[in-house]
């Protein structure tokens, strides 16, 4: 065996600690203190709301896949501890007419939820019930505003349907743009006339705005319209690389900067921490106190971008033609189904974090629980994991050395106010 050297050895040592305190985390415990410590997680996780702000669940967007498979969505979100999570949708990744897709997403969520027995929570008073009654909640939430085509009446359409949380942009440009997306090479200066319009809609209605995948421009020019704290549902600071770089990879460009964060945070607003990056529920814990550390107890929140329960298998999927952007001859797939190969000449592998994704085996660098498009689940998030989401996460969020209270507050607290405080319209 190849000891360590001393230059070596406090880096070796740190590492066995590190590996040490994960392999502790989802270790079986036994005895009297590990008895104690589950009963806390355990109050915990009763006592404090447990919101993920961002979770997909894939249900179908056509009338060839309807009605889909039955989804035991309220065993998933008991088993995970969570009291609710936003129930995510997106709609700008295949061809054709996206409003049709939002109408048909909207009905196929309907079914799930009454095949479970729930409802929507349309109101800060409805999560406090449920958590009260130990009922599992969804918020309704869109992301990318595809489906509006130029027609802001469609926010409202969409309230009365039941939508209390509106991600404006998604990987690909809307048909009538919003803003410029950060994955994509600034287009629009920062948010577009339509996308001040839709701002201000949901103010007006109460929609709680999220502006995950926008960028600098775009999230400030909104920050300065908007009249109501806003969300960014699902990222993570552009320090905090992780371990895999084919993952760091992949990610760095929907990180976004400490002085995103500190912007976001000023206006009253949350961030999200996501589970990418971070192979283990400790270092999960690890970055949720690195935006702590940049903004504040009181602007962190929960928003894992992951899938509480199983991935839908769509046609096309990220194999089939891109579904927005103007085409070479001018035409937009909002109007018509595209033809002939997709705008960049080939299929496209990139490893997008929302929406379904492709079959067969995830690519070179990830294992299959670890990218975001090969079986990513809310309760499965870590290898290894044996205990439901938020009990896992309160469990490492202690070990780092959050109190109770502040867990509290980033588990589900934080959203909550600024749920209410979007609402109030």
């Amino acid at each position: 065996m190849q000891h360590p050297t001393k230059g070596s050895r406090r880096q070796f040592l740190s590492t066995l600690a590190m590996t040490a305190s994960a392999s502790l985390l989802l270790r079986p415990r036994s005895g009297l203190a590990a008895e104690s410590a589950e009963a806390q997680v355990t109050r915990i996780v009763a006592n404090t709301f447990g919101i993920d702000t961002h979770n997909h669940i894939d249900v179908p967007l056509t009338a060839a896949e309807m009605p889909g498979p039955d989804i035991r969505l309220a065993d998933e979100l008991r088993r995970s501890g969570l009291t609710a999570i936003s129930m995510a949708f997106a709609t700008d990744y295949q061809p054709g007419d996206p409003y049709d897709r939002f109408l048909k997403g909207m009905a196929s969520m309907d079914r799930v939820l009454e095949r479970n027995g729930m409802k929507r929570s349309l109101t800060p008073a409805d999560l406090e019930a449920a958590h009260k009654n130990g009922q599992p909640a969804v918020i309704q939430a869109i992301e990318g505003a595809h489906f509006l085509q130029g027609r802001p009446e469609r926010v409202e359409e969409a309230w009365h349907r039941g939508l209390r949380q509106f991600g404006l942009l998604h990987d690909s440009d809307a048909s009538v743009p919003l803003g410029d997306v950060y994955t994509n090479p600034p287009a629009f200066g920062g948010l577009t006339p339509f996308g001040a319009t839709v701002v201000r809609a949901c103010n007006r209605l109460g929609i709680l705005i999220d502006l995950a995948h926008a960028d600098m421009k775009t999230t400030a020019d909104a920050l300065k319209i908007s009249s109501r704290p806003i969300l960014v549902s699902h990222t993570g600071l552009n320090t905090r690389l992780g371990n895999n770089p084919a993952m760091a990879k992949a990610m760095s460009p929907r990180l976004i900067s400490k002085e995103q964060a500190k912007m976001i945070a000023a206006s009253g607003g949350l961030v999200g921490v996501w589970t990418h990056l971070s192979d283990t529920p400790l270092e999960y814990a690890q970055n949720i106190r690195a935006m702590v550390d940049v903004i504040g107890i009181d602007h962190v929140c929960i928003g894992t971008d992951t899938k509480l329960t199983p991935p839908g298998q769509r046609p096309g999927g990220f194999h089939g033609p891109r579904p927005d952007g103007p085409r070479p001859d001018g035409t937009h797939p909002d109007s018509q189904p595209p033809s002939g190969p997709p705008p960049d000449g080939g299929h496209s592998d990139a490893p997008h974090p929302d929406g379904p994704g492709p079959s067969g085996p995830p690519p070179n660098g990830f294992r299959p629980g670890q990218h975001p498009h090969f079986g990513e689940r809310t309760n499965e998030a870590w290898e290894g994991q044996k205990v439901g989401f938020y009990f896992a996460v309160v469990e490492a969020m202690l070990r780092v050395g959050f109190t109770p209270e502040e867990i509290g507050k980033i588990g589900g607290g934080n959203y909550l106010r600024v749920f209410a405080a979007a609402l109030r319209a």
